[in-house]
């Protein structure tokens, strides 16, 4: 190749920064999921091994949030991926990595419950991808009123464990959930504004009696117990 023709072909690939050039090829489109109050459209089930992104629009009148879920046994409880907070009107992206298998695209509008979910499946590819690695074990939602809380009865738990606790404050002021370790340390704390939802992955590296704390002004304090095997 002459210096004039390389640099030409160098040229033509500056030009086209935002496709493919020589042998890479262009990122491939992110995948539609339309979410409403009462549906969960995954524009595309089939895909080959690797990182796929779901462009999540919500189209009902609640927040929503979008999970991808891995089988783990019986049940998809897997978490691989998710968006949350999505509001209604907007759109946002959320980017998994997907080996050969079966996975759940779950939209949950509100926030809560196991989802509006849609299955796909991965298959094929030359170079199949690495099984994903969970961005955490479970998720435990738990639902503050002016009257009471729940969903924090009867928590049992492994060492090791990544729990993502979600904190929904349907109470008329702001309230907080401590996640209190063995030895009594504070190991995290999760604030909520009146009618909001705030969430944090925590690591449950200590067996034993673990507590979870909800605290808010003008109300008594919550205490919950979270055993730890």
């Amino acid at each position: 190749m002459s210096r004039r023709t390389a640099v030409v072909a160098v040229a033509l690939c500056a030009a086209a920064a935002l496709t493919a050039c020589g042998d890479d090829s262009a990122k491939a489109e992110a995948v539609a999921v339309t979410a409403t109050d009462s549906s969960c459209a995954v524009a595309k089930t089939s895909f080959t091994p690797g990182e796929a992104t779901f462009a999540v629009t919500n189209k009902g009148k609640q927040t929503t949030e979008v999970y991808v879920y891995g089988r783990q046994g019986d049940a998809y409880t897997q978490v691989i991926a998710e968006v949350e907070n999505v509001a209604p009107g907007l759109t946002r992206n959320v980017t998994a990595s997907l080996a050969n298998g079966t996975y759940e695209v779950a939209c949950k509008p509100g926030q809560t419950g196991d989802g509006i979910r849609t299955r796909i499946t991965v298959s094929g590819g030359s170079a199949p991808a690495e099984e994903p690695e969970a961005a955490y074990d479970r998720e435990v939602e738990v639902a503050v009123t002016a009257t009471g809380v729940t969903g924090a009865d009867g928590l049992i738990a492994e060492s090791g464990d990544k729990i993502e606790f979600k904190l929904e404050n349907k109470a008329g002021a702001a309230r907080s959930l401590e996640i209190v370790d063995p030895s009594g340390k504070v190991v995290a704390e999760i604030e909520a504004k009146p009618n909001a939802t705030a969430e944090k992955i925590v690591p449950l590296k200590t067996p034993g009696a673990w507590t979870l704390k909800i605290e808010g002004d003008g109300t008594a304090d919550v205490v919950k117990p979270l055993r730890v095997a």
